[in-house]
């Protein structure tokens, strides 16, 4: 019995995909919520049968440190693994999303939550459930 664990089909490795998804122009969803910015598009590229893809990018310019980027991204991976249940989108659609960590030092869990929520209730209201 598996709970709430995330497979590899939901993770955004496409760069074919990826490259559409931060193109100009391109992107149909893009949020804010501090310390994460959301970036969102439907996906016509990507094979998986998942509902949304994900990938996550904490870049070496806000943190310098490898040891502090792998915790804020195991951190956001949590967040997004324990809430993308409670926010449900449009089954048939296809989403990618980029999580992209925008702060210039490590943040708590908590703020890394709290973002995440309302990064997922904004694609839940943009992409609605049939």
């Amino acid at each position: 019995m598996k709970t709430s664990g995330l497979c590899k089909k939901e993770k955004l490795c496409s760069t074919r995909a990826i490259e559409l998804l931060f193109g100009p122009g391109v992107a149909d969803f893009s949020r804010l919520c501090y310390p994460l910015r959301a970036v969102a598009r439907p996906s016509e590229v990507r094979k998986s049968d998942a509902p949304v893809a994900f990938l996550i990018s904490v870049p070496k310019k806000r943190l310098h440190h490898a040891v502090d980027r792998v915790q804020m991204r195991r951190r956001i991976r949590e967040a997004y693994r324990l809430n993308h249940n409670e926010f449900a989108t449009n089954p048939s659609l296809r989403l990618d999303v980029a999580f992209v960590y925008v702060a210039d030092k490590l943040i708590e869990y908590s703020a890394v939550e709290k973002a995440m929520r309302r990064i997922l209730g904004a694609l839940a209201e943009k992409y609605p459930a049939e």
